[in-house]
């Protein structure tokens, strides 16, 4: 049987990479942290540290046998504040903490109107939304720091449960005085020759945008890389290229009449998937499931 207060200071050491901030975290001493940690490996009989030289600047790691426990150790840690939001969350949903993950794109213009109906139906609940691309959404569900995740881009990790939520519009946009926004039916051609302004590597618009690109044959000679979608409508206004971006990001700057879409592909609109994911192997705490539920009634 696992010792669990033990299992508890290795879980932090590895987390923290390092056994004086585990100490500081779990308020006892750097020696304390050391031999419950080599108590640990004694009773597993399996080394879980592979610690520094003593004076050199290189850190602790795991050994295989570490990277092993600390993965299980982090799943039962998990159903640990799983089960205490259970409870708090029992009476009525009226307590309780939820932790949603979303992409920029959804944080910013879907999230808003599902998050205040779900505060206005539970007062008391405290709410977080963490924002991220979606491989750093992905990569906090996986390590248990939310409940709850929707992102825009297509996530394949076996660890993960991803369910459709809904389709997102996406345009390709130009400046409104340029040639390319006035052509009834732009030519492949003429878009290779634009600079294209794109979302970063691990955001759900890239992989979308690179995916459409390449079903279209198009090869631009330059891409410029924006962090965020706002960024990338706003630089297309000025004139720096055109643009991939959600519809619903680009709203003001078409009033406006900034920018203007590009009438392509020519077959029809650009849609892609938003996901909703939950962790496979954590159980939903009352909260999180009834935040769920909320957004499949909404689709």
């Amino acid at each position: 049987m696992i010792n669990l207060h033990l299992l508890r200071i290795f879980f932090v050491v590895a987390e923290q990479k390092s056994f004086s901030r585990a100490a500081e975290q779990l308020f006892i001493s750097q020696p304390a942290v050391s031999k419950a940690v080599r108590e640990l490996e004694h009773q597993l009989g399996l080394p879980l540290i592979e610690r520094g030289i003593p004076g050199s600047r290189k850190s602790m790691r795991l050994t295989e046998s570490g990277v092993a426990m600390f993965e299980h150790a982090r799943g039962i840690f998990a159903l640990e504040r799983v089960a205490l939001d259970d409870v708090r969350a029992r009476v009525g949903l009226k307590h309780g903490e939820l932790v949603i993950g979303a992409s920029t794109t959804i944080a910013g213009y879907w999230l808003p109107e599902y998050t205040a109906r779900f505060l206005s139906q539970h007062p008391s609940v405290r709410l977080e939304v963490r924002v991220g691309n979606t491989h750093e959404i992905s990569a906090e569900l996986i390590d248990c720091n939310i409940d709850v995740a929707l992102v825009e881009g297509m996530v394949n990790d076996e660890r993960i449960s991803s369910t459709h939520w809904r389709d997102d519009e996406l345009h390709i946009v130009a400046r409104t005085e340029s040639t390319l926004a006035k052509r009834r039916k732009p030519s492949t051609a003429e878009l290779n020759e634009e600079a294209w302004l794109l979302r970063e590597s691990g955001s759900g618009t890239r992989e979308f945008s690179e995916r459409m690109m390449s079903e279209h044959g198009i090869s631009p000679q330059r891409i410029i890389e924006f962090g965020s979608n706002e960024g990338i409508v706003r630089a297309v206004a000025a004139g720096l290229g055109v643009g991939v971006v959600p519809a619903r990001t680009a709203r003001e700057l078409y009033m406006l009449k900034e920018i203007r879409a590009v009438k392509y592909p020519h077959t029809g609109v650009l849609l892609r998937p938003l996901f909703l994911l939950t962790l496979k192997d954590r159980p939903l705490s009352p909260l999180a499931r009834s935040f769920r539920d909320m957004l499949s009634k909404e689709r």
